[in-house]
């Protein structure tokens, strides 16, 4: 059975999941349960519109093995809640419709308070898996993988089901609990790039250009110190920015930590320090693929945890999280190995 079901409503966001997806009809489904969870709104829209020109292939490929639920978001967070819903619902997998930021939220529906979040029952046994059908802006994600952004491709992907554990970065540090990676995280002059590019997302991947002009303007180098897997601090002069990558790419194909994998069991640490914009620039073919890590003033650590503060507490040092702009340091950066299952 397939079920399209439609749109959240503020007064009850999980009617129409409740509906289609509930512990008691998994019991006596043989079948397993997918959950769909779209971003209809995600690339100014387009979003929606792929997705519905995919329907067909998604039902040729898996239609008669599984039962399929689709759910659309209607505002920020609300990935999440749906997806814990459907874990402790003993879904068989969850399944990010969109973009990195949709993929994030999904992400984090996984864990609640710090902790994983469990299937409904102990008898249940199930173990949901992340999914991901790339349908976004950027999709910096997919890159590592060396996946293409065809649709169908992430279709035939989940269809074949094989599932591999990943590692996962949690930030914490911030009001309102830990928040989850699995891509990039970043401080300072990226963060600050990631903030403005938000306000640009009307003009696609060009967003990511305008942003980052936007962020150097009365951009400074600071003081930054850092402890790194709970050594001694360290203290980071003039300081640019510092990008953690638990994988490769952000920014819409720079490959900003190109010793990262989901699946090392480390997160790479990339420090550039001293760097004024014209630098950037000059670097830019490097900064795409990923040679830049010998360049005068870039430095790199392979860590399980890092810790970063600003020396000048006057400064509010942005924080960014798979693109979303969380806060402000100071914050913790930490790794937790093999920690979701994902369709890879």
């Amino acid at each position: 059975m397939i079920v399209w079901s439609g749109s959240a409503t503020a007064a009850s966001p999980f009617i129409n999941l409740r509906r289609s997806f509930n512990a008691e009809s998994l019991s006596s489904s043989p079948k397993k349960n997918f959950v769909f969870v779209v971003n209809p709104m995600g690339a100014n829209g387009k979003t929606g519109q792929d997705w519905k020109k995919l329907q067909p292939y998604l039902r040729l490929k898996l239609g008669n093995d599984y039962d399929l639920s689709e759910f659309f978001t209607t505002g920020p967070c609300q990935a999440s809640e749906i997806t814990r819903k459907a874990i402790r619902d003993g879904a068989d997998a969850v399944i990010a419709v969109g973009g990195d930021g949709t993929l994030n939220e999904v992400l984090n529906g996984f864990f609640e308070e710090g902790k994983p979040v469990s299937a409904y029952g102990p008898e249940t046994g199930c173990s949901t898996a992340l999914g991901l059908v790339p349908m976004g802006t950027g999709s910096d994600f997919i890159r590592t993988f060396g996946w293409g952004s065809d649709p169908c491709e992430a279709v035939d992907r989940i269809a074949r089901g094989k599932r591999s554990k990943i590692d996962v970065g949690v930030v914490t540090g911030c009001s309102g609990g830990p928040r989850y990676f699995v891509n990039v995280s970043a401080i300072h002059l990226s963060a600050k790039s990631t903030f403005y590019s938000s306000k640009y997302k009307r003009l696609g991947s060009l967003c990511y250009v305008f942003g980052a002009f936007q962020a150097f303007i009365g951009h400074k180098n600071l003081t930054f110190r850092i402890k790194v897997d709970d050594d001694d601090w360290e203290i980071l002069e003039k300081t640019t920015t510092i990008c953690i990558g638990n994988a490769k790419y952000y920014g819409g194909g720079i490959k900003i930590t190109p010793n990262a994998s989901p699946m090392s069991g480390d997160l790479q640490v990339v420090i550039f320090q001293n760097f004024e914009w014209y630098d950037f620039v000059a670097k830019l073919p490097k900064l795409y693929v990923g040679s830049h890590l010998s360049e005068k003033g870039v430095s790199v650590k392979s860590v399980q945890s890092i810790e970063i503060e600003t020396m000048d507490q006057s400064d509010e040092i942005y924080v960014e999280c798979d693109g979303d702009c969380i806060g402000f340091l100071p914050r913790k950066f930490s790794l937790l190995p093999r920690s979701v299952e994902m369709f890879l």
